[in-house]
């Protein structure tokens, strides 16, 4: 549409009446988020509580159809890449979010893994500096006051406290390694989230694993990295009375881990009453039993 226009209807927004408003409205959630900016020039020059409410509505419902639109583009892309999607989870909370920042963190931590390893090294040796380096230098935990709060899921929060929760921290750590050429890919184990480092022979894509021989060890994030086996994952479900399932031994796709995140900040947002985002929420993760 042309500025000019749009310009036009948002001055209308202040329109007592309701038709007048709703037909406003409608025309103006045609667009993209690049209109954004010049509501927010509007509702900044305003000082009616009327106005400034209809924009912030308007305004929060393109940002919402937007990252809607783009999951769905990522849900139906080939790579389907961790980052990316770890990023449209964050514009849910933070719509200005940029990823360039998310990406001077993650290079930061990147390149001081970087500059210890070496390709003379064990795949346990170069797990333990990327230990070393995340959670005794950078200091990254489970944050164990607030395990249930929704800022836990956003990596970019994540990047900044240091603080989050099994499948944040397994995120970043995925990320990191990938970066790094190691081959750690994320494990989709209920009531927890870790990492299997794969053999490097191993083929690594959507559905190729069918079965635990290329694993060569499996990395618990939540516990500062710590290496586990097989029987140490077999004996943590039979502990929490599940029952054993080969998927949870082996890589997942990035989808499953993505609507897990989605699915742990629809829980956050349940455990704090905030029905409206819980169904935003819901809205996203739909998108998974569509496309994934």
């Amino acid at each position: 549409m042309d500025k000019e226009k749009i310009k036009a209807l948002i001055t209308l927004l202040d329109d007592p009446n309701e038709e007048i408003y709703s037909s406003v409205e409608s025309e103006l959630l045609k667009e993209r988020a690049d209109i954004v900016p010049e509501l927010e020039e509007a509702w900044e020059s305003s000082l009616d509580g009327l106005f400034q409410g209809r924009v912030e509505s308007i305004i929060h419902t393109i940002q919402l159809k937007d990252i809607h639109r783009e999951l769905k583009k990522w849900l139906l892309s080939e790579s389907r890449d961790l980052l990316q999607g770890a990023y449209l989870v964050c514009r849910y909370q933070y719509p200005e979010i940029d990823m360039v920042s998310i990406k001077e963190k993650l290079s930061e931590l990147r390149k001081d893994i970087w500059l210890e390893l070496n390709e003379h090294l064990t795949s346990l040796e170069k797990v333990r500096i990327v230990n070393h380096v995340l959670f005794d230098v950078h200091k990254y935990s489970r944050n164990t006051n607030r395990f249930l709060a929704p800022e836990n899921n956003f990596i970019s929060e994540v990047l900044t406290t240091k603080k989050g929760n099994p499948i944040s921290l397994s995120i970043i750590y995925s990320i990191l390694c990938k970066e790094l050429g190691l081959p750690v890919f994320g494990v989709n184990l209920p009531k927890n989230f870790i990492l299997a480092f794969m053999d490097n022979t191993a083929v690594v894509g959507e559905g190729s694993i069918k079965d635990t021989t290329s694993v060569l060890f499996y990395i618990n994030p939540i516990n500062k990295g710590a290496v586990l086996g097989r029987k140490e994952i077999e004996y943590f479900v039979k502990q929490q009375k599940m029952e054993l399932r080969e998927d949870y031994f082996l890589p997942c796709d990035n989808a499953v881990i993505i609507r897990r995140l989605f699915n742990n900040l629809s829980y956050a947002y349940d455990n704090k009453g905030e029905e409206d985002k819980k169904a935003e929420v819901k809205n996203f993760l739909a998108l998974f039993d569509e496309y994934q």
